[in-house]
Order: structure tokens, then sequence, then C-alpha cells
């Protein structure tokens, strides 16, 4: 929440900044999400799209969600016109790729890191128009950043999701409930 709140006010003040005429700092906005599943890494994504279109950051604030199984073809070429196919919906939103690290294969012949390098021109051509938040394990995420060597400087948050404590489950079972 705190790492949320931080970049959110950080954005408030570059507006405030940019309205009054003062130079600003071009911070990329794209994120990793770090966690095991059912960590709220989709919901936050989402809630950041809705936050951003409040902040006027982005047009639409909506969320495209892919996987590696949305990008990657197995005929050549046909992979980086689904990265531009998707990257285009997510125009003015947010590009939320799940399970990023599945696009890091060392398999020959695999076309994920056609997805990588696709996905990386994207992110620089368009940081004004969509955000592009990955999404993993806090492991395999690593494997994906080092896909190629651009890719990190890409990325201006890396947020960790921690496991829910017993609890907190129980505290949203009971939400659930009531």
């Amino acid at each position: 929440k705190k790492e949320i709140h931080d970049m959110v006010n950080l954005l408030i003040v570059q507006k405030i900044r940019e309205m009054k005429g003062f130079k600003t700092t071009n911070v990329t906005r794209h994120m990793v999400f770090m966690g095991n599943p059912g960590t709220g890494k989709t919901t936050i994504a989402r809630k950041l799209g809705d936050i951003f279109k409040h902040l006027e950051i982005l047009k639409n604030g909506h969320m495209v969600e892919v996987d590696r199984s949305a990008l990657v073809s197995s005929e050549m070429g046909k992979t980086a016109e689904n990265v531009r196919k998707y990257a285009n919906e997510a125009m003015g939103g947010v590009l939320f790729i799940d399970e990023a690290y599945a696009l890091a294969s060392d398999i020959e012949g695999d076309y994920g890191q056609e997805a990588i390098d696709t996905l990386l021109k994207i992110m620089e051509d368009e940081r004004e128009n969509m955000i592009v938040i990955v999404a993993g394990y806090n492991d395999l995420m690593q494997n994906f950043l080092d896909a190629n060597p651009g890719l990190r400087s890409r990325f201006s948050k890396f947020i960790k999701f921690l496991d829910y404590s017993e609890v907190e489950l129980y505290e949203i079972f009971e939400l659930y409930c009531k």
C-alpha cells in the first residue's frame, strides 16, 4: 500500500508542477508485481488503471490482461503481431501480463523472446499512452527481467506482494460472508 501511495503522490505532484508550468521529470510508469498467486496482483493492477484515469494520466484506465498463451505463437512473425494487437487494445490503459516469466525461455524455436523484444520497443515508444505491468513469482520474474539487457530499466516500480497471514485470510473470509 505504501509503495502505491508514494507513487500516486509523486504523480500528483508532477501533475501539479506540469499545470503550473514547472519542469517535471519523465518517469516511466511500467511496473513489476512479484508474488504468489492470490496475493492481489491482478486486483491492484486493475485499481491502478482506475487511479491513473482519475489522475488523467491514462485516457481510459481499462486493463487488458494477457499471458504467454495470448502473446506467443508457434508461427514465425505472428508473436510480434499478437503483442502489438494486445498493446493496441491496452492503449489509454494498462497492459497486464500475468506469469510474464513464462515468456523467457531457453528452448530453441520458442518465440517468447520475440514477445519480450517487441514488448520492450512498445513500452518505450508508448510510455505516455499505456502502462505495462508484468506479474509473476518472485524468483522467476528475475529470469524474465534478465531476458533482455534493457528490460529491467523500463520498469520504475518493483512491488513484492506478500502472502496473507492466517488472520488476514480469516478477515477476508468474514468480509465475503457479510
